[in-house]
């Protein structure tokens, strides 16, 4: 996959982004490059983007170690998932159904 950086209010600098399409709902987490869960729920993301009738999105990811803010903020909850809104979905682990509830929604 393609990694493309994004522009963010705060200095943080995403990771990576993982492309999908143009009019795709676009998810974000908030990670940290050591973080094995962290590793865990991208895979798990990846995976559920996979799945037949879940609808395809953008999985931006942000390193909270590069933004003092972010990195207060999220520090022992990463990792975290968040909407377009910023609106938390989960974190520590991918809840899945709820992510799958939000994706339907959006249709």
């Amino acid at each position: 996959a393609a990694i493309r950086r994004l522009s963010l209010p705060s200095r943080a600098r995403p990771i990576s982004k993982l492309p999908a399409g143009p009019l795709s709902p676009q998810l974000r987490l908030y990670s940290r490059d050591y973080c094995h869960l962290c590793h865990d729920m991208l895979a798990a993301l990846e995976a559920l983007r996979g799945e037949p009738g879940v609808a395809f999105f953008d999985i931006d990811v942000v390193d909270v170690d590069a933004d003092p803010v972010l990195e207060e903020k999220y520090n022992e909850l990463v990792p975290v998932l968040v909407d377009a809104e910023g609106r938390e979905l989960c974190h520590y682990f991918l809840d899945a159904p709820k992510v799958r509830e939000y994706l339907d929604a959006l249709r």
